[in-house]
Formats: C-alpha cells, sequence, structure tokens
C-alpha cells in the first residue's frame, strides 16, 4: 500500500468530563473516496475538524505529507460578519483566485454579489461549495455537502467529485450520494473507528456482520453488554429486518396506486371504491396558481385518500412549498377548488424549524419537566420514549444546548410525532439527520396511519418512502407517477430519448462530398460547447436567483423577467446542444 498522505496513530480527545473517543488509528491515502459514518453525537464532525487540523487532539500524533492541501467544508458555514457571500469566499490567507470561485459560482447558480445577511441556507451552502472546490484541495472533508441543495446542484456536485483526482472524506445522511461515490467507509461507532474497503453500498451488509460476532463474542466471554450497547445491537439490527418488511409492503401500496390511476402521464388519481367520500383527505380539482405572470401550478387535479404517502420533487423555485401550502389549504387557487377533509388534524414539520432554547433540557421540551407524556394517547414514560427516537435514556436532563445539530432535529420529530394527528407534513425533514434516524422516520411514516406529504430532495429517503411522486419542472405541470423518485426520473428520461432520436435523422443527412466543414461550421463546432456552458451558468443563476421566496413581493418586475428569460435561455441551449450534435457527427463522418 501506498503511503498516506495523512494519517493519525491514537487519536484521542476529550470532550466534556470524559474521552469523546480515544485511541483511534486512520488513515487517507492520495486517491481514497471516504464515507464517515456514525450516530449523531458520536463526533463525526469533531473529527473532520481533527483531520484538518482546525482543533487539537488531546492524545496522538498527526503525520501530513509536505505540501497537502487539506480543504474542510463545514456544515453550518459561518458568513456572519461579510458584507457579500463573495467577502466570505475570499477571506482568509488559503482564499482561492477569484476566478476560478466565481466560475465553480456560476455553475451552482448562485451570485457571489448576495448580501450575506440576508443569503438562505441554501445560498450559503453554494458559497461554501464555491470557496472548497476552488481551492484544489488535495484532501477534501465535506461535513453534509448535499445539506440545502436541490437535486440539480446535488447532481453537478456528483459530477464534479466523479472527476476530482484528490481524496476527500464526506458525512452525509445521502445514501444516493454516498453510494454512487465513495469506495471506503469509516465508521466511528462507540469511541472507536473501524474501517472497510468497501463503498457505502455494503455498509449495512458489513455492520451485520461487525454486530454479529460482537454478540457472538460477547456470548463466549460470558458477559453482558451494556444495556444501551445491546439495545442498540438489538434495535438496529431488528429495525433493518423489519424494513424490509416495510419495504415489500411500499411495493405492493406502490402497485395498488398505480392501478387506481388514469392513463400514463395524467395528472390525475382515482379510487374506485364505492366508500371513497368516507377516505378522501384531499380533493383538488383542476387548480392553477399563478404569481404575477408565471404559472406555478397549472390545471392539477389530485384525489389524496387516507394512507398516502405523496412526495414532492422538483429543484429550488419550482413551486414545491407553493404546492404542499395549496393541498394544505393554506392557500387558495386562483383557479379550480381544494376541498379538505373535515376531520384533518395535521402536523407540519418545516425546513425553517423552530429553535429550541439552548438553555432548556430535554425533559423541558418533551414533558414541560415531568417523567410522562402522551403519546398519540397512551402514556409513556420519558426514557422509554428517549429510546424509540434512538436518544439514550441518561439524556432527559441535558439541556438543549449540548446537542448535536442532527440529535436537536431528532427530539423535534419525538415532539411532534408524539401529538395526534391524520396528516403529517414534513418539508425537508432528512436535514442534518443521522442514516439511522432516517431509518427511524422511514419506519415511523410507514407505520402511520394517517396520511404524509413529504418535500425533499433525498432521492433514497423517497424511494424507500413514498408511494406517490409529484415532480414539477418550473414550468406548471405536475407529474402525477406511482412509486418513489426513481420512477419520476424514469419518467423523465423516457421523454427525453425519443426527442434525441426524432433528430438523428437530420443529423444523418448526407453532405456533398465534403472534405472539411465549412469555415461558419467549423467556428460553431469551436464554440458551441462554451457557449453552451455560458447558458447553464446563466440558467443556474437565474434559478437560484428565482429560488428567492421574498422576490416576487419585492420585485415582482425582476421575478417576471427572470421567469421568462430561463424559458428563452433553455431554447438557446436546445438548439446549441442539438447543433452541436449534428456538426460532431458531420466531424465523425469526414473522420
Amino acid at each position: 500500500m501506498a503511503a498516506p498522505v495523512l494519517a493519525y496513530e491514537g487519536l484521542g480527545l476529550i470532550q466534556g468530563s470524559g474521552w469523546l473517543f480515544r485511541g483511534l488509528d486512520l488513515y487517507i491515502g492520495e486517491r481514497d473516496r471516504l464515507a464517515l459514518i456514525g450516530r449523531n453525537g458520536a463526533g463525526k464532525s469533531t473529527l473532520l475538524r481533527l483531520i484538518a487540523g482546525r482543533i487539537d487532539s488531546d492524545e496522538g500524533r498527526r503525520t501530513i505529507q509536505p505540501g497537502t492541501h487539506v480543504v474542510l467544508l463545514e456544515q453550518d458555514p459561518q458568513v456572519a460578519g461579510f458584507a457579500t457571500l463573495l467577502d466570505f469566499v475570499l477571506a482568509g490567507d488559503d482564499a482561492p483566485e477569484r476566478y476560478e470561485a466565481e466560475a465553480i459560482a456560476g455553475q451552482l447558480g448562485i451570485d457571489l454579489g448576495r448580501e450575506a445577511a440576508t443569503a438562505s441556507g441554501g445560498e450559503r451552502r453554494r458559497a461554501a461549495i464555491a470557496r472548497a472546490l476552488a481551492q484544489n484541495p488535495d484532501v477534501l472533508l465535506m461535513d453534509e455537502p448535499t445539506n440545502h441543495l436541490d437535486i440539480a446542484a446535488i447532481d453537478w456536485l456528483e459530477s464534479w467529485l466523479g472527476r476530482y483526482t484528490g481524496a476527500f472524506i464526506a458525512i452525509s445522511h445521502d445514501r444516493t450520494f454516498l453510494t454512487r461515490l465513495t469506495r471506503q467507509t469509516l465508521w466511528l461507532d462507540r469511541g472507536t473507528i473501524r474501517r472497510a474497503e468497501i463503498g457505502f453500498g455494503g455498509f449495512e451488509a458489513w455492520t451485520e456482520q461487525v454486530y454479529a460476532e460482537e454478540e457472538r463474542n460477547a456470548q463466549k466471554l460470558d458477559a453482558k453488554l451494556k444495556i444501551e450497547e445491546h439495545w442498540l445491537l438489538r434495535g438496529v439490527t431488528g429495525r433493518r429486518r423489519r424494513n424490509q418488511g416495510r419495504l415489500t409492503k411500499l411495493k405492493e401500496m406502490r402497485a395498488e396506486r398505480a392501478s387506481m390511476m388514469g392513463p400514463q402521464g395524467a395528472a390525475r388519481l382515482q379510487i374506485g371504491s364505492d366508500d371513497a367520500q368516507t377516505k378522501v383527505v384531499i380533493d383538488a380539482k383542476n387548480i392553477t396558481k399563478r404569481f404575477g405572470e408565471r404559472t406555478i401550478i397549472k390545471d392539477l387535479t389530485l384525489r389524496v385518500t387516507k394512507g398516502d404517502r405523496i412526495g414532492v420533487v422538483g429543484r429550488n423555485g419550482a413551486g414545491k412549498t407553493t404546492l404542499l401550502r395549496l393541498l394544505t389549504g393554506e392557500l387558495a387557487p386562483d383557479e379550480g377548488s381544494v376541498r379538505l377533509a373535515r376531520t384533518l388534524d395535521e402536523v407540519i414539520i418545516d425546513q425553517q424549524r423552530s429553535l429550541m432554547d439552548p438553555a432548556k433540557t430535554v425533559r423541558d421540551v418533551l414533558t414541560q419537566g415531568g417523567e410522562w407524556i402522551d403519546v398519540l394517547g397512551v402514556k409513556k414514560h420519558i426514557h422509554g420514549y428517549l429510546k424509540e427516537f434512538l436518544f439514550e435514556p441518561n439524556l432527559a436532563d441535558a439541556k438543549i444546548g449540548t446537542l448535536s445539530g442532527g440529535e436537536r432535529s431528532r427530539l423535534l420529530l419525538a415532539r411532534e410525532f408524539a401529538r395526534p394527528s391524520n396528516l403529517l407534513v414534513l418539508d425537508e425533514p432528512t436535514n442534518d439527520l443521522d442514516l439511522e434516524t432516517l431509518d427511524l422516520l422511514q419506519e415511523v411514516i410507514a407505520d402511520y396511519e394517517g396520511t404524509v406529504l413529504i418535500v425533499s430532495h433525498d432521492r433514497d429517503f423517497l424511494d424507500r418512502t413514498v408511494t406517490v411522486t409529484l415532480g414539477l419542472d418550473g414550468s406548471g405541470k405536475v407529474d402525477v407517477v406511482a412509486g418513489g423518485y426513481a420512477d419520476w426520473e424514469a419518467r423523465r428520461t423516457s421523454r427525453v430519448e425519443p426527442k434525441k432520436a426524432a433528430a438523428k435523422p437530420v443529423a444523418e443527412a448526407p453532405k456533398a462530398k465534403a472534405t472539411k466543414l465549412s469555415y461558419k461550421d467549423q467556428r460553431d463546432y469551436d464554440l458551441l460547447p462554451g457557449r453552451i456552458e455560458e447558458i447553464e451558468a446563466q440558467i443556474a443563476r437565474d434559478e437560484a436567483a428565482l429560488a428567492d421566496p421574498n422576490l416576487y413581493t419585492r420585485d415582482p418586475g425582476r421575478f417576471a423577467s427572470l421567469s421568462d428569460g430561463i424559458g428563452k435561455l433553455r431554447e438557446e441551449k436546445d438548439a446549441a446542444e442539438m447543433r452541436w450534435l449534428e456538426l460532431a457527427e458531420q466531424v465523425e463522418a469526414l473522420g
């Protein structure tokens, strides 16, 4: 094995009154693609900061090859104190070249001239990515890089990392992202670290083997595991087995839903049972919603019934949150009607989660300081309920301020899921959650007897939870597809391919014994790729600006101008791509 570019021996760090971890040995090879996995609170983000040299360890030796440039993309970019996002990107002794940062920002669709104080979470995240990638790192450390990104930006980042020639470590709850990109796995578990030369795709099978071996060893030694460890081993493995059964049930529900739907592509869900009226939760008929001259939702008819799990996908600014507000009655349509069940009792967990008082305790949040919590009409002791949400029971009196971001999100879910309801509305529920909490959330959704509406960019999460996907393309059209994200993606792909096939005869039109391209054709062949990249960057910038939820109120003229401009740019891009493909085939024919 080649010498690592960065390594730690006997790494240890004290946190609070004890060791967060101790005796860790780890190394990073020059082309490693590492997934760093661990429960919330295990110390993943802290470990990344140690590897980056941002904080010092209490034990251990750090070795790094001279000249190795390590860059950390933090989970929560600190832009406070900077006038603009560009000032943030270009700050510090290790600031990247401005032209490189702006080029990447353009491809990500972020205007670095945006005021830092008013930038959204997604804008801060894109600016931080532009800064990190433009620094040309040898080792890139990424803490939840896909948080607050839409699917288009995630696809771009995956493509960039696929071409990247250095090493990276990624902490992410996005299973699809990790499965596509990683080739090795670091597992931080109960203060120790394990490494496997497999990507994330093999992680669950590997952990099952580790847990089974630990249990066998414990039995051989005739020793009892600690209560929390025994619960963890039994709980995690048992949950995964149960989830396999739930996935089978989900496939059956999707098949049933597909049989209820009209012709392929029709934006309509129908039910044939005589007691349909008692099952209908939301009945939307021919609804249309506009903001200014832009149509957000156009002529959508949708019947949502009890037990449906509806996923909503699309790029930022396409109208996902607007659709949620229409379906829940918060926003009235311009045309059509939405009828809600009279007994509707909803719980909404949106992406702007309420900040819990750091001085309060977990007990205060769940039980107002008591011992018991009412969970859907059933009294449960706080310790038992905490275990259901993967907390250790002794955490009941911990201050909110000592919890990690993921633990706070998990606590919020625990509080909200205790309330009686028959409709759950989840807007980006997966941000800041670890993989085991995502498994738990999938389990809760699968067992929920009511209806669920989910907006998410987490492709794997949608594939594991929803029965129907509503896909928004930004033009107002809503595709209704039985199944998850993968089914919607397949529908989109099937629409694009026939267009390419139909254009082929034009590209194959015979030329009159030409031996080289004409001057105009050669010029187009040389210059069009650059022009296509410029158009893509402009579309990304305009879409990012359009994603600002306050833009229409603040500047309706700019909102309309951006909407029209994006459509024209897309037409220009399509024409440019078709022209270049025709020329490329001519070049190939000429040899």
